[in-house]
C-alpha cells in the first residue's frame, strides 16, 4: 500500500511539473505577443495604442509621444531622444524581435537580455513611477523574460533552432 501511494504522489508531482512548464511556456507566448502587438499597432496604427494617423509607415515617430512626456530625474536625457529616426528603428526593431523570439521559443536568451536593457529604458523614463516607488510592469515584464530564458522551451521551435549550424556554434543565441 505504501509503495503504491509513494507512485500516486511522484506521478501526481510529476504532472504538476509538467502542468508548471506549460503554463510557463504559455506566459511566453503571452509577453511575446504583447510586444509583437506593440510592433504591430505601432506600425500599422491599429487603433489601439497607435491611432492610424500616427502609424509608423505613415512617417510618425512610434517614440515620439512617449518620450515627449517623460518629467522625471532623465526626461532631458528622454526626450532628447524622441523622434530620433535611428532610435525609433532600434526601438522597432526590439519590440518586433522580442515578440518573434519570444512567441516562436527560440533566441530567448538574447531576448532577454535586449529586452531587460529596452524594459529598463522604459522603466527609468517611467520614474517617479505613480503606484509604487520601484517596482512596476516593466520591471515584472523582465522578470518573467529571465524565467522564460532560463526555463524548458515547451510549445516551440527551439529544437529546429538549436539544430542550426550557425546557432550550434553561438550558444549565446539559444
Amino acid at each position: 500500500m505504501k509503495e503504491r501511494v509513494e507512485r500516486m504522489v511522484a506521478k501526481l508531482k510529476k504532472q504538476s511539473y509538467v502542468a508548471a512548464w506549460n503554463v510557463l511556456a504559455l506566459t511566453r507566448i503571452l509577453v511575446g505577443f504583447v510586444f509583437f502587438w506593440a510592433f504591430l499597432d505601432k506600425t500599422f496604427g491599429l487603433g489601439f495604442a497607435t491611432q492610424s494617423g500616427h502609424a509608423w509607415i505613415n512617417g510618425s515617430s512610434p517614440t515620439t509621444g512617449f518620450l515627449k512626456g517623460v518629467e522625471g530625474p532623465f526626461s532631458d536625457f528622454f526626450t532628447s531622444l524622441a523622434g530620433n529616426a535611428f532610435i525609433d528603428g532600434l526601438f522597432m526593431f526590439g519590440l518586433f524581435g522580442l515578440g518573434v523570439a519570444l512567441i516562436l521559443g527560440i533566441g530567448v536568451r538574447i531576448a532577454a537580455v535586449a529586452g531587460t536593457l529596452l524594459l529598463a529604458m522604459l522603466w527609468a523614463a517611467s520614474l517617479p513611477l505613480a503606484t509604487n516607488p520601484l517596482i512596476d510592469d516593466h520591471v515584472i515584464n523582465a522578470s518573467i523574460l529571465w524565467l522564460v530564458a532560463l526555463a524548458p522551451r515547451r510549445f516551440s521551435l527551439a529544437n529546429i533552432w538549436t539544430s542550426l549550424a550557425f546557432v550550434k556554434k553561438r550558444r549565446w543565441l539559444w
